[in-house]
């Protein structure tokens, strides 16, 4: 879960194409707006646009517990949907049907970049092309032919998408829905079926195509989930089949509203006013079914043999209920049918488990639940968080042309969860924005006005907001709360030191604590973190007046130094260090040590360093 208060798209200007783009977005987000409550145009915007970050915290939170957070993140849905909508509309006006094809597909053209070109959309979009260029041609379409070349267009555009989640679920999602919702539809419609009127059996129909497409993406994302968020959605089917009658008219309401709103004189009020009364019936089915405590079960999956083993094992048991459904029709003997069940057991027990140990044979649990590295960038702060359960978050880039990339690449790390930049200044945020073009990033935080680096993100396609005090960042069993500094902090005038105004966080894995302080010096920073394990210094180890009574409050059992060699600032200062010694805290230092490791299980916590 990654929560954020509120997106800033503040920054340098962008020219050529991409300014037509961003205009094209702004205007779409300021039409969203008009004509409906704050809570719900924030809503339009997150189904329409897929820009969730100014969506309530509380909210986002239930969408995700729900399942329906996908709503909140365009794909082919909102590409299927804007066809049908574009297709009928523009042949009421008679538009010829070759015109109107390529239309639509003009107009995804349009949106995928308009939505951020996210891997999930780029998915989509490429496939969506794709179709219509085959219906131009008079060629058949092949659903296979078009998610290898969709998979192919993404890796030439960034050949590191393969190891972001988004990427990742898209795929899954729909590859899992073109094998298994068919077959899940034939199984549910056998109870639905008998004698009754047409009008009956269409709407049964209906009831199971909706249920067998939710199952199938459900069950073909689950094993992802679980392995990148350590947890998976049990509201998720009910929650899907609940929204699914508004959810095609919401977004047609708010596509519309989006497209007539670039004419900014033209009103969309009774187009924003309906979509925003759906939407908040969406948001009150994700509340009723994410609130309760059964909504999201944690479901730890740390090892690809272990994602291998549940899939091996769903593929199974869904194999097993096509036969057995065939077999109620006579086409299957009730032998093969026991015989299929048998082999369905030996793979459950005999895959899953082997999935869930280690390559070399251990035992499911890692040697460590979680793993901070603070990096040695010099003068400056990089610190690397991650849990066996979920994606790496990183806590600052450090300074530039310390080739961040490299230093994460010796850690194992493929892919960010999130890149998290404390305040903008050259020695945290300086290596941002290499790192950009080069990992995958999920998501960028920051939590001060305008960054430079917001122009980096952009261009990367890297959806950034702004988070401050009460937002929480979540990547499986790693919580990350920000402590400082408070909303209205940044919105005021802007501090005469800006480290006062860094983001000052606190990282927590089951029972271990760590409070990250960034450059933000206790003395002018009033939080009480409460008992920590470890304290990353702030400010490099500089005078700080009011560290005596942090570590008073906080009682650290290690603190650790992020500084470079020979510094000509001085740090870590004679007091500093004294004040740490007078509260008998062990310190690690990055000009002494290198990395430092720590190493944590639920039995406590270890060290490395690279000088042993």
């Amino acid at each position: 879960m990654l929560v954020a208060h509120r997106l800033q798209l503040t920054g340098k200007r962008r020219e050529g194409p991409n300014a037509v783009i961003d205009r094209i977005r702004s205007r779409a987000e300021l039409a969203l707006g008009r004509g409906t409550p704050s809570a719900e145009a924030e809503l339009l915007r997150g189904f329409v646009l897929g820009e969730d970050d100014r969506i309530d915290a509380a909210t986002v939170d239930d969408f995700k517990r729900s399942g329906l957070a996908h709503l909140l993140a365009v794909s082919g849905e909102n590409v299927m949907l804007l066809a049908l909508l574009a297709v009928p509309v523009l042949a009421l006006l008679g538009v010829p049907l070759r015109a109107r094809l390529l239309c639509v597909l003009a107009l995804i053209a349009i949106y995928v970049p308009v939505t951020g070109a996210g891997p999930s959309i780029q998915r989509a979009g490429v496939m969506g092309a794709a179709g219509v260029v085959a219906a131009l041609a008079g060629r058949p379409r092949s659903r296979w032919y078009a998610v290898l070349l969709a998979a192919f267009v993404t890796l030439a555009i960034n050949p590191r998408a393969s190891g972001d989640a988004g990427w990742q679920l898209s795929f899954a999602a729909v590859i899992g829905i073109m094998v298994w919702a068919g077959p899940i539809r034939d199984i549910l419609l056998g109870p639905l079926q008998g004698d009754g009127e047409h009008g009956q059996v269409g709407w049964r129909r209906a009831l199971a195509e909706g249920a067998g497409v939710t199952i199938a993406a459900t069950l073909s994302t689950a094993p992802l989930m679980a392995h990148d968020f350590g947890a998976v959605s049990i509201a998720s089917v009910p929650a899907n089949l609940l929204v699914v009658p508004a959810v095609a008219p919401l977004m047609w309401l708010g596509m519309l509203a989006a497209l007539v709103g670039q004419l900014p004189w033209v009103p969309v009020q009774p187009l924003t006013g309906l979509a925003g009364l759906l939407a908040a019936y969406v948001a009150q089915v994700a509340h009723w079914l994410g609130s309760p405590s059964w909504a999201r079960a944690s479901v730890p999956l740390p090892t690809a043999a272990g994602v291998l083993g549940a899939y091996a094992a769903l593929g199974l048991a869904l194999w097993l209920l096509v036969s057995w459904a065939r077999s109620r029709a006579g086409l299957v003997s009730a032998a093969g049918t026991k015989l299929l069940a048998l082999a369905f057991w030996v793979g459950v027990l005999v895959l899953a488990p082997a999935g869930l140990r280690s390559p070399g044979g251990g035992p499911a649990e890692p040697a460590a639940g979680l793993r901070v590295v603070v990096l040695d960038v010099g003068q400056g702060d990089a610190i690397l968080l991650a849990p066996a359960d979920g994606r790496p978050v990183l806590v600052d880039g450090g300074p530039p042309g310390d080739d961040l990339h490299r230093k994460l690449e010796d850690q194992g790390v493929s892919a960010l969860a999130a890149a998290v930049v404390t305040h903008d200044q050259a020695d945290h945020a300086g290596g941002i924005d290499e790192l950009l073009g080069s990992l995958p990033v999920h998501r960028l935080l920051y939590g001060e006005r305008g960054p430079d680096f917001l122009r980096a993100a952009r261009s990367a396609g890297v959806r950034a907001m702004s988070i401050a005090e009460g937002s929480e960042v979540d990547s499986g069993s790693l919580r990350i709360a920000v402590l400082w500094p408070p909303d209205d902090a940044l919105k005021g005038a802007a501090s005469s030191d800006p480290n006062q105004d860094a983001l000052v966080l606190l990282a927590r894995w089951r029972g271990f604590r760590m409070l990250l302080t960034a450059d933000a010096e206790a003395e002018a920073v009033p939080i009480d973190p409460g008992p920590v394990d470890v304290l990353k210094v702030a400010h490099h180890g500089s005078d700080d007046a009011g560290l005596d009574a942090l570590l008073d409050r906080s009682v650290p059992r290690l603190a650790v130094i992020s500084v470079g060699a020979h510094n000509p600032y001085g740090h870590p200062t004679p007091a500093t260090l004294a004040t740490l010694a007078g509260h008998h805290v062990p310190i690690l230092r990055t000009d002494e040590s290198g990395d430092v490791a720590i190493e944590v299980t639920s039995r406590g916590f270890r060290v490395e360093t690279q000088d042993g």
